[in-house]
């Protein structure tokens, strides 16, 4: 840590202005960025390279603290194109983070401002200038723990309320955070990916099939990906009834990403889900979708000890033997000793061999653990889309 000298002409360590104050009473001491304030969530560790603000806007961490591994976060700044939350009433899904290196000015000519008056337009609690690589070695070996984080220019910090607080903070199991992220109305989506020199590009021709996304916390980039492959998109709240779902008349429906226990989110998503299948629509489903699908058949799932969350994951596809390197971000799994007849594992993660996809035998519908449409991360999954246009294709040729 840098050190200030003191006005007897010695070296003191500079204050700290920012805490973060772990469940067990463990207090680590940083640096503030981003917002001021105190900021409550459960703390996890996420290990990709780049893409920090996709991560800090992907909704799935609603509820969460971010601890980034990679120790120079911040240093091609922020923009407004790689913005993953739709929702503009949740601008954020993350609580808090938490970074090794101080954040330095942006270098790069997409960047519109730094990733420290970001934060704080976002009220992000955040602290830097802690051995990062110690907290995620703590989380390894005791699990993801509850946490406050607080930032006070001042330095002045009640430690024992907080350490309190921290105790006395609820675990994720049984938390329905989808209210958090998900949409308050109906709306449609036509843009498609990103190019250099054009940026985000829409729909030019008729769409092939519609599809109805329901929104637990849905990523701009599936719905981007949905588009692109000639889907034409109709996003609807995770509070749709099936009612709501079947009288868009869809071709397919996609069961999105999300945060919160999949388990509590299920009381309300599961029935749609399973009217849905009842009517053999062809389904897709990503991370909470994954859950949620397999909930609907009768699995269960469960909560993970470190979780996954990072761009690096290796996945190995059962149906073609192929391993994709694959972005993460879950908490909670599927137990496949729970899977029922119908339902077939097609993925399983090569890190702990948790599992990652299903499809089932008996309706025409597929899921999957990780983020296809990583933004951040590698694009080998990306022909998941194609399997999923696919089986509408199926379906329409069937009529």
């Amino acid at each position: 840590m840098l050190q200030d000298k003191d006005t007897a002409g010695g070296w003191e360590e500079p204050r700290a202005t920012a805490v973060l104050v772990l469940q067990d009473g463990t207090v680590l001491e940083g640096f503030g960025v981003g917002a001021e304030g105190e900021a409550t969530g459960e703390v996890c560790f996420n290990t990709a390279m780049t893409g920090y603000e996709e991560i800090l806007t992907d909704p799935s961490y609603a509820g969460q603290i971010i601890t980034f591994t990679f120790p120079h976060i911040g240093n091609v700044g922020t923009n407004e194109e790689d913005i993953e939350s739709v929702n503009a009433a949740s601008s954020s899904g993350v609580r808090g983070v938490v970074l090794a290196a101080s954040i330095t000015e942006p270098s790069s000519w997409r960047a519109s401002r730094d990733l420290d008056a970001w934060l704080k337009s976002r009220q992000i609690v955040g602290l830097s200038g802690i051995d990062t690589r110690a907290l995620t070695a703590l989380i390894r070996d005791k699990g993801m723990p509850n946490a406050v984080i607080a930032h006070n220019p001042q330095g002045e910090f009640d430690l024992e309320a907080l350490k309190a607080k921290a105790a006395a903070l609820p675990s994720m199991d049984g938390q329905d955070l989808v209210p958090l992220v998900t949409s308050s109305q109906r709306f449609h989506w036509d843009e498609t990916t990103w190019t250099k020199g054009e940026g985000y590009g829409h729909q030019q021709s008729e769409a092939k099939h519609h599809v109805v996304a329901i929104d637990y916390g849905v990523k701009r980039n599936i719905l981007r990906l949905l588009a692109r492959a000639g889907c034409k998109v109709t996003v609807v709240p995770a509070t749709a009834t099936a009612e709501d779902v079947l009288a868009l008349n869809p071709d397919g429906v996609f069961l999105s990403n999300g945060p919160g226990d999949p388990a509590a989110t299920g009381e309300y998503a599961v029935p749609v889900i399973q009217k849905v299948l009842e009517k053999k629509i062809p389904t897709f489903g990503i991370c909470l979708g994954h859950q949620m699908l397999s909930l609907a058949v009768g699995a269960k799932t469960k909560k993970m000890h470190q979780g996954h969350h990072g761009a690096n994951h290796p996945v190995k596809d059962k149906t073609t033997g192929k391993v994709e390197i694959t972005s993460m971000n879950h908490g909670f799994a599927v137990d496949p000793a729970t899977l029922p007849t119908n339902a077939v594992e097609t993925h399983v993660s090569l890190f702990d061999g948790s599992n990652c996809g299903i499809a089932l035998t008996d309706r025409p519908a597929f899921s999957v653990q990780y983020h296809p449409e990583a933004s951040p991360g590698p694009q080998d999954s990306h022909y998941l889309f194609d399997r999923f246009v696919k089986l509408m294709d199926d379906g329409k040729a069937k009529i």
